[in-house]
């Protein structure tokens, strides 16, 4: 038995609480449920969370408002926080355990339970994963059951391009001058004056060179090893990234990318079909107040809602590419329930940017927010998966 299960026996008469939040504190919680462990709900110093309904009918409270014989898990991930709240605890003469991060993540290994804790701490509810019915539950079901061994090759950024070559042609793949396992083992004499380093295995870590002679070498080391040893699966389960292998690559520096003005073609599609098309204006990963997105249907009829970054408020044309980009799209996501694929025009040209499996990693904040329901209802989960 574990030593959470023992602690919370022991003290199975008083008042218990979590103290923690985050991923981590919720994942406790759902592993005491899942054990038939009551307790009675969450502290949290931030007073925005206090009041509220972290999940089911777990309040968040301050401290100060527990009842003077409560015992408390601390489940936090920082250390530095942790001593903090326990010399709290122990000023209030409050029993308490600490020291829980292991046990908690040996908890996280049921994937199921971790996905809703992340969900929770994103989306303020639990997920249905047994039916899930909106978007955003539904591409947690895909996380958890749909491993098509397919898709690490086409989550991998420098092995998705030869994929798409043979697919649809080299015309519309963004030329790579090299891949490397290590950030020294990178030949810069054989490179071009202007190219892009970007990470094979996770999303948005990238280093724009516009003058191979003039950069910061040791940042841009520093930025791509970091990524390097980095698992993007463990930050919320994102499967396809699992069997990715960690390397770096050296792009093509396309000058209209990677500006305020740059434009991207984001085509939502479903078992093949493009259901919609976002129009992105802006700097990929940008704050939400300096990038917009503009999602359209397939007549280019301007959709009622946008998911985090909001609508530009533009005149967007439609662009001489559009039936080609649907085209495109539908080849290279035939046979998959759920994927977007991205583009860029480039002097007339369409280049392949991504193919992404869970858009906003299934917790994509959605206004309105029934429109979470409505695009639910494009994603066919196959009977059978992995």
């Amino acid at each position: 038995m574990s030593r959470i299960c023992e602690l919370a026996q022991e003290n199975a008469k008083r008042h218990i609480y979590i103290r923690g939040t985050s991923v981590l504190g919720i994942s406790l919680g759902l592993f005491l449920d899942s054990e038939g462990i009551g307790f009675d709900g969450f502290i949290d110093r931030d007073q925005t969370k206090q009041g509220s309904i972290i999940y089911n009918d777990y309040f968040c409270v301050d401290i100060s408002e527990i009842p003077a014989d409560s015992f408390v898990f601390v489940a936090v991930s920082s250390k530095r926080a942790e001593k903090e709240i326990v010399a709290e605890l122990q000023k209030l003469e409050i029993d308490y355990a600490d020291n829980l991060q292991d046990e908690i993540k040996e908890c996280q290994k049921n994937e199921e339970l971790f996905l809703k804790a992340f969900f929770i701490d994103r989306m303020k509810y639990v997920p249905d994963l047994k039916h899930p019915k909106t978007f955003n539950e539904k591409l947690q079901w895909l996380k958890l059951h749909d491993h098509n061994p397919l898709y690490a090759t086409l989550a991998d950024k420098y092995e998705v391009k030869d994929y798409v070559a043979k697919k649809i042609g080299s015309e519309h793949v963004i030329p790579v001058y090299g891949v490397w396992e290590r950030f020294e083992d990178i030949d810069f004499d054989t490179l071009p004056d202007q190219f892009i380093l970007k990470c094979t295995h996770d999303s948005g870590t990238f280093v724009i060179v516009t003058d191979k002679n003039n950069f910061d070498r040791q940042a841009a080391k520093e930025t791509l090893e970091r990524s390097l040893h980095v698992n993007y699966y463990d930050y919320c389960l994102e499967w396809v990234y699992k069997g990715v292998k960690p390397r770096i690559i050296a792009e093509k520096y396309i000058d209209t990318l990677g500006k305020p003005d740059s434009v991207e073609y984001k085509l939502s599609c479903f078992d093949g079909k493009v259901g919609y098309v976002t129009v992105c204006i802006g700097i990929a990963h940008d704050s939400f107040d300096k990038r917009t997105n503009d999602s359209y249907d397939l007549n280019f009829n301007h959709m009622p809602w946008y998911a985090s970054y909001k609508n530009s408020g533009k005149d967007i044309q439609k662009p001489e590419q559009w039936d080609e980009l649907i085209e495109l799209s539908e080849i290279l996501s035939a046979g998959i329930p759920h994927v977007r694929v991205d583009w860029y025009i480039i002097d007339g040209i369409i280049y392949f940017g991504e193919m992404t499996f869970y858009t906003w990693s299934g917790c994509a904040d959605f206004t309105p927010p029934h429109w979470d329901l409505i695009l639910g209802n494009y994603i066919n989960l196959p009977e059978t998966a992995d």
